[in-house]
């Protein structure tokens, strides 16, 4: 039985390995790659331990069949001396993640087209390391997943190599080069110095909708993405998201059947509590993560947060009490979008994930409804008035209760109102 860490933020196995630069650690836990922990918060997180059975085992037990079961898969097979070469010998200047599970590299690689038979592609070329079944466990659920599941807002897989050297078996894979990282280095490493306009987060929110709802619901198979956090939503040049990380994904229940039964595996803040409970997993479980990471694009906070005071450190929380109370909602907003974001839009967009956190999994939306909320808000929110407004009536009321909650001057948090100026 195979013990590992179900940790905040961090990978379930291997952690020891040291990441040199915060910029590579989005790469390093959005492709699968262990992430050692930059902070304190994995030492802190030791008590919450899933172990591995023989269910899970059997979970990969039969995936290279998939692709011919469902679709015939058009992964490109590269050659081992191709992809060293793409990486300059798998240099540490193209290094952009590294952990337990092994580096991922920039390169460019030359891919086949229609009209060109040599034109070049940037990648990231992940170079898994040679121990640990793990590891390999999720390099057959990426092969075989992303092999078969095609969507606009799914990383694309361009291939992958698996060749024996002298030194043993080299698994890579290789996928499209995300320019803009992830979501959580934008909105919650705060390693990039620019702040995600209020319209840009709902587009992302919708983005990564569609691809849940793509894998839930649009498939002739069902596949529960079972790590929804924002490490795994990619950005590419135009700030569209995309789900990365396919190697916890589950084939959902075969029809009949209401739920799949398997150990819990995930992290720690994202997944739902009756999956962790039980083990008991549907994709009402992807739903709520999501739910998660919609609180995340209106606080600019972790779902789990060590490092504050003890009444802050879980996000929802510390959030129930503001949500419930129209006066106070502004005051868990972002602050660095300087109230620059339309406040309703904000309510409305924690009313759907208030919706998506339910206790009864049945009473939690489905993904494609989500979709379809997000498209009203985002059409009320582009509609709104971007000149200067006046202030709402219930301003002044809002910046003096909270001048007597904190017997201190509001800051520029708690002066964020209903009626301030929106911008994208």
């Amino acid at each position: 039985m195979k013990c590992f860490h179900f940790s905040n933020g961090e990978r379930r196995e291997d952690e020891d390995a040291p990441v040199s630069k915060v910029s590579r650690v989005s790469w390093a836990r959005s492709l699968s790659v262990a992430s050692s922990s930059l902070d304190t918060r994995r030492s802190e997180l030791d008590s919450d331990s899933y172990c591995y059975s023989s269910r899970d085992l059997s979970d990969s037990v039969g995936l290279f069949e998939l692709p011919s079961q469902r679709r015939a898969n058009d992964l490109r097979v590269f050659g081992f001396s191709e992809l060293k070469s793409a990486t300059r010998g798998f240099s540490r200047g193209l290094l952009i993640g590294e952990g337990g599970f092994g580096c991922v590299y920039r390169g460019v690689v030359k891919v086949p087209s229609d009209h060109d038979s040599s034109s070049k592609m940037d990648v990231a070329i992940k170079q898994l390391n040679r121990h640990g079944f793990q590891g390999h466990r999720e390099w057959i659920n990426e092969v075989n997943f992303l092999g078969v599941v095609k969507h606009p807002n799914l990383v694309k897989l361009v291939g992958y190599c698996a060749e024996d050297d002298e030194r043993g078996i080299q698994r890579l894979l290789v996928y499209e080069l995300m320019h803009n990282k992830s979501l959580e280095d934008h909105l919650l490493a705060r390693v990039l110095p620019i702040t995600l306009p209020w319209l840009t987060r709902l587009k992302i929110a919708q983005d990564a909708a569609r691809g849940l709802a793509y894998l839930h619901e649009e498939m002739d198979f069902q596949l529960i993405f079972r790590d929804f956090k924002a490490s795994n939503v990619l950005l590419d040049d135009d700030f569209n998201a995309k789900l990365s990380d396919f190697g916890l994904a589950r084939q959902g229940p075969p029809e009949g059947l209401g739920h799949v039964s398997t150990s819990v595996v995930g992290t720690v803040g994202y997944a739902a509590p009756e999956y962790v409970q039980t083990g008991r997993l549907t994709a009402k479980s992807d739903v709520w993560s999501f739910g998660v990471v919609m609180y995340e694009l209106i606080t600019g906070r972790r779902a789990v947060e060590r490092n504050l005071p003890r009444g802050e450190q879980k996000l929802l929380g510390w959030v129930k009490p503001f949500v419930s109370d129209s006066k106070k909602f502004h005051l868990i907003v972002d602050p660095r979008l300087e109230g620059q974001y339309c406040i309703k839009s904000a309510q409305k967009l924690a009313a759907l994930a208030n919706k998506c956190l339910a206790k009864q999994p049945k009473s939690r939306p489905k993904m494609s409804e989500a979709v379809e909320i997000l498209g009203s808000i985002i059409s009320e929110t582009s509609s709104q008035d971007e000149g200067a407004t006046e202030p709402a009536p219930e301003a002044e009321e809002v910046k003096e209760e909270a001048t007597e909650e904190t017997g201190a001057e509001p800051t520029k948090l708690r002066e964020t109102v209903a009626g301030k100026k929106f911008s994208t």
